[in-house]
């Protein structure tokens, strides 16, 4: 059944174009995912749904019994009530059954809210976002819009939310740059790009995938028209005369491929800034202790950093993450113990709320108030390049700053973060507010980063992505080291049968449903846990032999497939061909996903064997 109808609409903001000529179906059961880059009007696209801004062109049609409820970026309460009145106001009804401020409370405590009588008006801005999230869910309706619902919930909330979301039935249409999130919840991807709308019915790795395909097919297809407009151009500067219907015809196909929206491959931001050189001695915590009256936030934590260090620090909200990091950094003194400084060590600091940037002067000025010039791998590159390699072309850098959307304030802050060369890159959630493109390429820079990355963060992804370490913290102010990735942590956790999400502590100390525990005997999915198996393991005849071959096997399939693309590039006007290698293409590229699914099973076989031998 078709809930809501977005045709043909077109919105502008001042002297930008968001969406142009957009159409967009929401249905039951739908649980669509919108991405894009910083800037192209995610946000706006969901207060136009809410009604809560008007199109320029176009009609939003909404059933008439459809109810709608949102979540706003920034929410908003009155501060005359409680945050519990503020959540059930307009929720109760006499003729319901439901203990609306019971279940209220409940989710309240789940998001690490333990007093629903409190003032809104002494509440952090994660703990407001929370707060609203609780709202929201509650309110009847038919069809939830959700506006970044993840920042600000650590892990277990975030598993919490997932199967809720996935339980409660209701359409949903949200925007998150949590990438696990969107491929646990989501059953359709809709991606805006260069004001159009782009709809896929898969979740995140599905829709990456299909977005592929149609950038190659749109890519292709300009390369073609480019060479047919190569073509017409001489024939028309031989001074060709329109004599006839065949010559008219030709001459309207060259001004058409003349005029026409140009194709091109999308801009990415490029981060490649060296960094300052670090010397052997680094940061050095020795012994410190943190409390706050009579909580201790940091108790007895002492470590070494070393220059390879890529560390994820991970713990529920309030535990004290940011605090640590304002100790490593020395923006905040220790009760106890010191922290001390190579002469080499340049921090960069990336805070969750970054010092607030003048409004009322442009981009390319804020830029270069950090530095005129920066050195890079390339060589000596101005301010203006490097606005440019972070998606703030020439026109955009003289916007001021006032103007930008919040996650285009975000990705500023981080160019000035970097253009200072750090050698220590200390993030407090960068994930938060950056598109999903932004983040890709940042986690690509941080793998080839020359110097300490020690990041704050709840998403799952980014910490397998970039982590070679993890600092837990586990009650009490205890932080526990773990070698690996988010995932690595989670393994060990499993075989040691103890929480591997950090619950979110309630008032008397208790631990909330959002723990997940992996209990003895309980029985676990093989594939994760493979110590549950009996069985010896070890590899088949067969199997061996693949796995001394299939490196290889992978390799040739990626040099076919660059030689299909190559012969692609050349056949551009031969359609019969093109579509000929085109198939061929595919084939190649999905026997090579099967072999690198392979490839992944035999090496964690592989790895399971050896530590079953060594033990």
């Amino acid at each position: 059944m078709n809930l809501i109808t977005i045709e043909h609409v077109s919105k502008s903001y001042t002297e930008r174009m968001l969406f142009d000529d957009v159409s967009l179906g929401i249905n039951e059961g739908d649980r669509i995912g919108i991405i894009g880059i910083n800037g192209t009007g995610k946000s706006t696209f969901l207060k136009l749904i809410a009604g809560l801004e008007e199109a320029d062109a176009g009609t939003i049609i909404k059933g008439k019994e459809v109810r709608i409820s949102y979540l706003p970026q920034n929410p908003v309460f009155s501060e005359e009530k409680t945050l519990l009145e503020n959540i059930v106001e307009g929720l109760v009804h006499p003729e319901e059954y439901r203990d609306i401020p019971g279940e209220a409370t409940a989710m309240l405590r789940k998001l690490g809210i333990p007093d629903p009588g409190v003032n809104p008006s002494i509440l952090s801005g994660g703990q407001r976002k929370r707060a609203a999230l609780v709202r929201t869910l509650l309110m009847p309706a038919d069809v939830l819009l959700l506006d970044e619902p993840t920042n600000h919930l650590d892990a277990g909330m975030t598993e919490w939310l997932e199967e809720y979301l996935k339980k409660n039935g209701k359409a949903l249409v949200m925007i998150t740059h949590d990438r696990y999130f969107l491929d646990a919840v989501t059953n359709r991807i809709v991606e805006l790009d260069k004001g159009k709308l782009y709809s896929y019915k898969e979740n995140y790795t599905g829709f990456l995938l299909l977005k592929a395909e149609r950038e190659a097919m749109q890519l292709a297809t300009e390369r073609k028209a480019q060479s047919l407009y190569r073509m017409d151009l001489a024939w028309m500067m031989r001074g060709a005369r329109a004599r006839s219907t065949k010559q008219k015809a030709h001459i309207e196909r060259f001004e058409a491929l003349k005029n026409r929206e140009k194709i091109v491959a999308d801009a990415e931001v490029e981060i490649n800034a060296l960094s300052a050189r670090l010397g052997k001695k680094t940061i050095e915590v020795n012994g410190i202790s943190k409390s706050f009256g009579t909580k201790e936030v940091v108790k007895d934590f002492q470590y070494i950093f070393l220059s390879t260090d890529r560390i994820g620090i991970i713990g529920p909200n309030g535990c004290g993450k940011s605090t640590l990091l304002k100790l490593i950094t020395g923006n905040l003194e220790p009760d106890v113990g010191t922290v001390e400084f190579g002469t080499t060590v340049k921090v960069g600091y990336f805070m969750q709320e970054n010092e607030p940037l003048n409004p009322n002067i442009r981009v390319i000025d804020s830029v270069r108030e950090v530095a005129e010039y920066i050195e890079t791998s390339e060589g000596t590159v101005s301010a203006a390049q490097m606005c440019e390699k972070f998606l703030f072309p020439d026109a955009m850098q003289y916007t001021l700053i006032g103007k930008l959307s919040g996650g285009e304030k975000r990705r500023l802050a981080l160019l000035h973060v970097l253009m200072e060369a750090p050698n220590v890159l200390i993030l407090d959630e960068p994930t938060n507010d950056l598109d999903i493109r932004t983040l890709s390429v940042l986690e690509d820079y941080l793998l080839r980063y020359n110097g300490i990355v020690i990041a704050v963060s709840h998403d799952r992804y980014f910490l397998d992505k970039i982590a070679n370490r993890i600092f837990s913290f586990e009650g009490n102010g205890v932080i526990r080291r773990y070698e690996g990735n988010y995932s690595d942590y989670r393994n060990v956790c499993e075989q040691e049968g103890r929480p591997y999400i950090q619950g979110i502590t309630d008032s008397d100390g208790g631990s909330t449903t959002g723990t997940k525990e992996a209990t003895a005997g309980e029985k676990t999915d093989s594939r994760t846990t493979w110590k549950n198996r009996e069985q010896k393991l070890k590899f088949s005849y067969k199997e061996q032999r693949e796995y001394e071959t299939i490196d290889g096997d992978i390799a040739a399939l990626e040099e076919k497939i660059g030689a299909l693309e190559e012969e692609m590039a050349a056949a551009a006007t031969n359609y019969g061909k093109l579509q000929e290698l085109t198939k061929e293409k595919e084939a190649a590229e999905a026997q090579l996903e099967e072999k690198m699914e392979r490839w992944m099973y035999l090496n964690e076989l592989a790895e399971q064997i050896e530590k079953q031998n060594g033990e």
